[in-house]
């Protein structure tokens, strides 16, 4: 579907709906305490409403953030599993690992591939001047996804 036949499908289907949203939005702020949790919370939608409606005029705007959450998840729950790492540097160290991971995911780079070889690289003696080379955006493209059994041919390894 084209963007320009989403913004028509939005303004024909989601405008009506937001419309009366933000009538009741309105009404209903007023009747509640705006230090109440939902008085907060309509606070904030109004707060962001603009960002909430933006949808409505750009066809390249997602009408959800399904993609973002789905990508964020293994993040969340790295961050949630690393309060069990024992100490502030287990932590810490946990978060960088974790952020590796992420990141290679994120460029179609095999992550037990991609620290396999790095660490190997830097106990080789790689160059800590050369060291953005060894970024997951930088890495090198034999070892991305669906490519080491090639890759561990080409080295001998297989």
């Amino acid at each position: 579907m084209s963007a320009q036949a989403r913004l028509s499908a939005r303004q024909d289907q989601s405008a009506p709906l937001l419309a009366a949203f933000e009538a009741w939005l309105a009404a209903n702020r007023v009747r509640v305490s705006s230090k109440a949790p939902l008085g907060e919370a309509l606070k904030y939608i109004a707060k962001y409403w603009n960002g909430l409606c933006l949808f409505l005029t750009d066809g390249r705007i997602e009408t959800d953030n399904n993609t973002v959450e789905r990508t964020i998840r293994p993040i969340a729950l790295n961050r949630k599993n690393a309060l069990f790492a024992g100490h502030d540097a287990g932590a810490t160290n946990w978060g960088v690992i974790a952020s590796l991971i992420e990141t290679c995911k994120l460029n179609a780079v095999d992550p037990h591939a991609y620290l396999t070889n790095t660490l190997t690289a830097i106990v080789n003696g790689h160059k800590q001047s050369n060291i953005d080379a060894l970024l997951p955006w930088n890495y090198n493209g034999s070892c991305r996804k669906g490519n080491n059994h090639e890759h561990h041919r080409n080295q001998g390894h297989a």
